[in-house]
């Protein structure tokens, strides 16, 4: 369309803003902070408000991610001198008992004869040791295995067996728990009813089949506020200054019922002892427990120093309970409690003493058993091999075999060199050793 000329012209204006000064500027930012930081204050308070209702009908977050957990070792006494100077068998345990129990006898009776004993001391005496199984109890659970089964009419029928747990560790993660392998064993589910009565579903971490021992974990969210700042993880002791005599209180199952108490005194300490991977000491306490349901042995100051065992009995001694000590174990308790399976070579042995080497055995670990069905077996490793070497580095003694079995992980490939006897003289021979789990 062309421009008429009686067509009227007009003036376009644009109207531009005047450029922002610096205070405006500054006013502006300032302005834009404090209404960022008011919606981020109101939005962390509805979160915290909503978050119990979202909760409640949604359900609970899942599980965060485990903390590590770290148990300090024990430095052993004596650690340097060989335990075993001859391979000659140690007396019978029964006999070893009777004889460190008359021991404890006399300096029993030497005691009571300069005791004030009377009403007001005994009193105080039980008082003691009354409140270090009260507070124990804070520590204690009860362990429900659960199994499903059918009876002879198809129905489904739900039997639970009771077994005394003890908590080694409590955080913002998780509870875990210190059990026998009965009380997981074949189960189904479990069930762990805390000492204020409260009930959480439970779960495997990892177990122990050697020793018999199993860490279960309770996930910290499925308890209520009251019931966590109620229960407490027991304190761990060293086994190691236990000494024939020291008085030890059994909590747990001592009486084959979770909660009960019993009390009485080490009777004997055998050192030395062969065990599966290692050497350890056994504690003998000189009242009657029950293994199987979950005892705990604690020192007068309230710490666990072990726990009730059947592996070492070569038969069964009346009226006295035998003990693994924590100290020895506490290597693989931190293993149990992060869920991480235990090493397991599968060799039973001793220190090559200075006598053997006299005449004529290699220094290293002269091996007295190769568990059957064991990695070290099943690679062809034999009783009487002397040990000396794992992945090139010298084994001089069952510490450094256990020092070495400890940094290595389940289902790795190791090399193993053994001197074997000949006909005239000792020979090299290497094993290549799948490393397997307890």
């Amino acid at each position: 369309m062309t421009d008429s000329p009686n067509e009227k012209k007009f003036m376009r204006e644009k109207i531009v803003k005047p450029p922002m000064s610096r205070r405006q500027i500054v006013r502006r930012i300032f302005c834009f902070i404090l209404i960022a930081v008011i919606f981020g204050v109101v939005a962390a308070v509805s979160f915290v408000v909503s978050r119990p209702v979202a909760e409640k009908f949604l359900g609970k977050e899942t599980e965060s991610v485990p903390i590590p957990i770290t148990i300090e070792r024990d430095d052993e006494p004596g650690a340097t001198t060989a335990s075993v100077e001859t391979m000659e068998e140690t007396p019978p345990a029964e006999s070893q008992s009777e004889v460190a129990r008359e021991d404890v006898e006399e300096i029993v009776k030497k005691e009571i004869e300069n005791f004030p004993w009377t009403p007001e001391k005994i009193e105080e005496f039980n008082q003691v040791l009354r409140e270090i199984g009260q507070s124990a109890d804070k520590s204690i659970v009860t362990v429900s295995s659960v199994k499903h089964q059918v009876d002879w009419f198809d129905n489904p029928v739900e039997s639970t067996g009771q077994y005394a747990g003890m908590i080694l560790a409590v955080n913002a993660s998780e509870v875990v728990i210190l059990a026998g392998e009965e009380a997981v064993e074949n189960a189904d589910s479990l069930r762990i009813v805390f000492g204020d009565g409260s009930i959480a579903p439970g779960a495997l971490k990892q177990r122990d089949t050697v020793c018999g021992m199993a860490a279960l974990t309770v996930n910290a969210a499925e308890l209520t506020e009251s019931t966590r700042d109620w229960i407490q993880a027991i304190d761990l002791g060293n086994s190691y200054t236990v000494r024939a005599g020291d008085m030890i209180i059994a909590v747990g199952s001592p009486a084959g019922r979770v909660h009960s108490v019993k009390r009485g005194a080490v009777s004997y300490v055998a050192r030395g002892v062969q065990t599966a991977d290692g050497n350890t000491r056994v504690l003998y306490a000189d009242f009657d427990c029950d293994t199987e349901k979950g005892t705990f042995f604690l020192n007068l100051s309230g710490q666990l120093v072990g726990w009730a065992t059947d592996l070492y009995e070569p038969e069964e001694i009346n009226g006295v309970t035998m003990a693994m000590p924590i100290s020895e174990y506490k290597g693989c308790l931190q293993k149990l409690s992060n869920g991480i399976p235990i090493p397991y070579m599968g060799i039973k042995g001793q220190d090559v003493t200075e006598s053997m080497q006299e005449e004529g055995v290699p220094q290293g670990v002269y091996i007295t058993e190769s568990i059957a069905e064991g990695p070290a077996y099943l690679s062809g490793i034999q009783n009487g091999d002397i040990l000396t070497k794992i992945q090139g580095k010298e084994i001089t003694s069952i510490r450094d075999f256990q020092s070495q079995l400890e940094g290595m992980n389940t289902g790795e490939q190791v090399t193993v060199v053994i001197q074997r006897k000949g006909i005239d003289e000792y020979k090299e021979i290497e094993y290549s050793v799948l490393i397997g789990a307890r």
